[in-house]
């Protein structure tokens, strides 16, 4: 199966290379472009990519504000390693997020994560993920945190601590599809959009340790 790539950033070269690189893989296909957040946004809907590759600095509708609004996985792409566009991009929904200057290869396989519901972030920015998490007090959890089963925070644990879902699979000795509803459920009972805002949650409401 072929992983239908949309990539929307304001500089037509920085999007003619991604598309050189992306367009390259037999398993990958760009089947669109976009220069803003807002275009981004109408090609997602009409051209209906599996992955979005959006760049966070952009006219008229940045990147971090698309994000809120597209609703197929996100990996966000920005020149600047700052944590605001870090944060910001991870706490608007995106999946993955990588620097411009990332090798080729990572941006593949953050695409093909991405398709497959995983998160990838940039080893670069790792770092300050878990900086930030060792740095901020542990904020208690609301009552959404009741409504999980016991099975469904034990899943919540094990993917804050980066386990796939075949991993958690085989840790509970369960199948992989029943991770993957229990996953699901998850998320919609916290009001998260993305795999990398559950990491988020269970590290800063305490769950795990930094």
């Amino acid at each position: 199966m072929t992983i239908r790539v949309l990539v929307a950033d304001d500089q037509p070269a920085v999007r003619s290379a991604l598309r050189l690189v992306l367009d390259a893989e037999s398993d990958i296909s760009v089947v669109g472009e976009a220069g803003n957040g807002a275009a981004a946004i109408l090609a997602a809907q009409e051209l209906r990519p599996e992955v979005v590759l959006i760049d966070i600095r952009m006219p008229r509708m940045d990147g971090i504000a698309a994000i809120r609004e597209l609703t197929v996985p996100v990996v966000a792409l920005t020149t600047f390693d700052l944590d605001e566009y870090l944060f910001g991009a991870l706490a608007a929904g995106a999946i993955g997020f990588l620097l411009k200057d990332s090798p080729p290869q990572l941006v593949l396989d953050a695409v093909r994560a991405a398709a497959a519901g995983r998160g990838l972030i940039d080893p670069a920015v790792t770092p300050r993920l878990v900086a930030r998490f060792a740095a901020v007090s542990p904020r208690p959890a609301g009552p959404e945190l009741e409504r999980l089963t016991d099975r469904e925070r034990e899943v919540l644990l094990l993917v804050a601590r980066g386990l796939t879902n075949a991993e958690i699979a085989r840790t509970l000795w369960v199948e992989e599809g029943t991770v993957k509803t229990h996953v699901s459920r998850v998320l919609a009972k916290l009001g998260l959009r993305t795999r990398v805002q559950a990491v988020v949650y269970a590290y800063g409401h305490g769950l795990v340790a930094g």
